[in-house]
């Protein structure tokens, strides 16, 4: 059941991000696209929703809840991803088939996947230049984003794509003296700067067809 509330930010989160259908259900974790279309006819016609409105429960199966449970524990904890992954169930159904199913780390979960603030885009930008110019590993950059490490290398294919890779190479040299240490350390320096300008770019450039993407769809929904 969602709550009026829950009904109105749907709908006024919809109007706001242009009647982008994907984009509303992906921000907040529901509902289906019928109905958030159904809630948003309601609304203009009565410029307001029912206080009553009861949705019908969804049945599935116990593979299925498996299946979703699953991939929840095995992707960083994120409910979202999960969602827009499988395509069902609601959050609220999934942290109940959580607790349901792994009561001894239910409240724990709970408490991820219904309390954890979203990154913002700045944020993962930011990490995921660090994850792909590091010069430590990958399980502490997580640590100081905050998420875990699947969720950081979750936020590189979201950026940039699976086909990119996730650290620079580094060329293996001899013991050098002084002089020609500080000349590689510069080569070094400068060799991560432009690394870091073309992962600038490319997030960009992945983010521009996106947006693309999701308009010529909304256009067609």
């Amino acid at each position: 059941m969602y709550s009026y509330e829950d009904r109105m930010r749907a709908v006024r989160l919809y109007l706001k991000l242009g009647k982008r259908v994907g984009a509303t259900i992906r921000q907040l974790g529901y509902p289906t696209k019928n109905s958030l279309k159904s809630w948003h006819l309601e609304y203009e016609r009565c410029h307001d929703l029912r206080t009553g409105y009861v949705r019908s429960t969804p049945k599935y199966s116990a593979e299925q809840k498996k299946v979703a449970v699953d991939h929840y524990l095995g992707h960083g904890r994120c409910a979202a991803a999960t969602l827009r992954a499988l395509g069902y169930p609601s959050r609220g159904t999934l942290v109940a088939w959580i607790e349901e199913l792994h009561p001894e780390i239910g409240k724990r979960i709970v408490g991820r996947a219904t309390g954890s603030l979203p990154k913002s885009p700045a944020v993962k930008q930011a990490a995921v230049i660090e994850l792909c110019t590091r010069e430590e590993s990958a399980r502490l950059l997580a640590q100081k984003a905050g998420v875990s490490r699947p969720t950081l290398y979750n936020w590189k294919n979201q950026l940039l794509g699976r086909e990119a890779p996730a650290s620079m190479k580094r060329q293996k040299k001899p013991a050098p003296d002084s002089e020609r240490a500080k000349l590689e350390q510069q080569v070094e320096s400068l060799r991560r700067d432009v690394r870091q300008l073309q992962l600038e770019h490319d997030i960009l450039k992945k983010a521009n067809e996106l947006i693309k993407k999701e308009w010529a769809s909304s256009r067609n929904s």
